[in-house]
């Protein structure tokens, strides 16, 4: 078959880009022929239809207008101008699966999470009119994000209702949620049957090292080897709860914890002394809202912590800039860190765990819904946060202090004991390969597709 992936975006870093190529790579391995369709391709191939990017300033005014307030349309105006860009995607659409002879579509969250009114309905109209099949790859529902869930008009509302996903396909559409809980959610809000697709990972694949390329990137992420690094992988947004991160690190700076880890080796050699610092970076896509990323930077001064934000050093794959500089992949990162912070407390499952896991280095986990009814039983050794927070009058949100004490302690136990450090992620990486293995994601596709 012909099958065309779709989503707002490719080739970048977000976890649903990186679960696409993962896709492409099984469905093209079963025989068929893929195609991107995207706003923007990133460092990939793509079709691309402009009117899908999730930065297009027309989307994000439609997206403000429904979710946020009425502004520079009254009711009627917008409704009007979602039914008008619709149908200029539709159309352009339309044009793409005849021209590519497409047979089937899989949108990413185009169908479920509701951010683009007017895509979703040129998706199921144009679905509707050619013919062709769907399997509706849904990696969050709008019902399960605060900001799409209370539209500001009944058009919106409405559409919602109908498009995302869509109930009136049948047999010609099927579905894939990423987590146990979205499959009983779909079931009881729309009455739809679908098939759990984990998020997988490659583990077969030749492990991310140290070579010429990457040689530089501490350098050029300023970090010395005096300093223990703290890698934040994930874009930079504010379910990321990337503030909990910073709060272990300042736990860990305490004096009497710097006390307890003086001239004792690390697991890789070095010896920590006094001029040994913890670092934070931050090398993910930033995507927050309400100043989250200001904020962040404010609340590490406060806590004197270092921390590294810098977004334009890591993309999807190794690249030049326009300016000549060296531009390293993800993975480069995850090479030349000691410790992974994912405090997350909401994803849809799970991607840069996985990454974790396969990057041999501890990781340090809020445990987030999914991860406790998804992932916890399969027993992955973690640096817990827990799995409650309060949101403060900031907005950010914290863990009691006997948790990050208790991290805190765990991460000093792990970076100075070199067998435990290396135990437990031989450990993850196993238990990782055996249960979101690429093969795992072949075994559920050949049964859907």
């Amino acid at each position: 078959m012909n099958i065309a992936l779709i989503h707002f975006r490719v080739g970048e870093t977000d976890g649903v880009s990186l679960e696409m190529d993962k896709w492409r790579k099984i469905l093209e391995k079963m025989g068929h022929n893929t195609f991107y369709i995207a706003g923007s391709k990133g460092t990939c191939d793509a079709i691309l239809i402009p009117e899908l990017y999730y930065r297009d300033e027309y989307d994000a005014l439609l997206t403000k207008e429904c979710y946020v307030k009425l502004n520079k349309f009254n009711e009627e105006e917008l409704n009007e101008a979602i039914i008008n860009i619709s149908k200029v995607i539709e159309d352009k659409l339309i044009k793409i699966i005849t021209d590519n002879k497409i047979d089937l579509i899989v949108p990413n969250n185009i169908l479920a999470l509701g951010r683009s009114v007017q895509v979703g309905m040129a998706v199921n109209n144009a679905v509707k009119k050619t013919g062709v099949k769907v399997v509706g790859h849904h990696h969050d529902f709008y019902w399960e994000r605060e900001f799409f869930s209370h539209p500001t008009n009944k058009f919106v509302e409405k559409k919602l209702e109908q498009c995302f996903p869509p109930k009136d396909l049948g047999e010609q559409m099927k579905h894939a949620v990423i987590n146990t809980l979205a499959k009983d959610d779909l079931k009881a809000k729309k009455g739809l049957d679908s098939t759990v697709v984990p998020n997988v990972f490659d583990f077969e694949a030749p492990l991310w090292k140290k070579d010429d390329y990457n040689s530089g990137f501490k350098n050029d992420l300023e970090i010395s080897d005096n300093q223990i690094l703290f890698l934040q992988a994930t874009r930079v947004t504010n379910r990321k709860a990337i503030e909990l991160a910073i709060d272990l690190v300042a736990t860990l700076n305490k004096p009497e914890n710097r006390a307890k880890m003086m001239n004792k080796e690390l697991y890789d050699g070095r010896k920590f002394n006094e001029e040994t610092e913890y670092v934070l970076a931050l090398v993910g896509l930033h995507e927050g809202i309400d100043g989250y990323e200001e904020n962040l930077i404010a609340y590490a001064k406060e806590k004197n912590i270092n921390l590294i934000v810098n977004q334009d050093l890591v993309a999807h794959s190794r690249s030049m800039s326009d300016d000549g500089e060296k531009i390293y992949s993800l993975w480069d990162a995850y090479v030349y860190c000691d410790i992974i912070t994912y405090p997350s407390i909401y994803e849809g499952w799970g991607n840069q765990f996985l990454e974790g896991l396969f990057a041999k280095k501890p990781q340090v986990v809020f445990e987030y819904s999914v991860y406790e009814s998804d992932i916890k039983e399969k027993e992955f050794d973690i640096i817990s946060l827990g799995n409650t927070y309060r949101t403060k009058e900031s907005g950010l949100v914290e863990v009691d202090t006997d948790i990050l004490d208790n991290a805190a302690n765990t991460t000093m136990e792990i970076l100075t004991d070199k067998s435990m450090y290396y135990r437990i992620v031989e450990e993850n990486f196993n238990i990782g390969a055996k249960y979101f293995s690429l093969q795992a994601l072949e075994d559920i596709l050949k049964e859907i597709f």
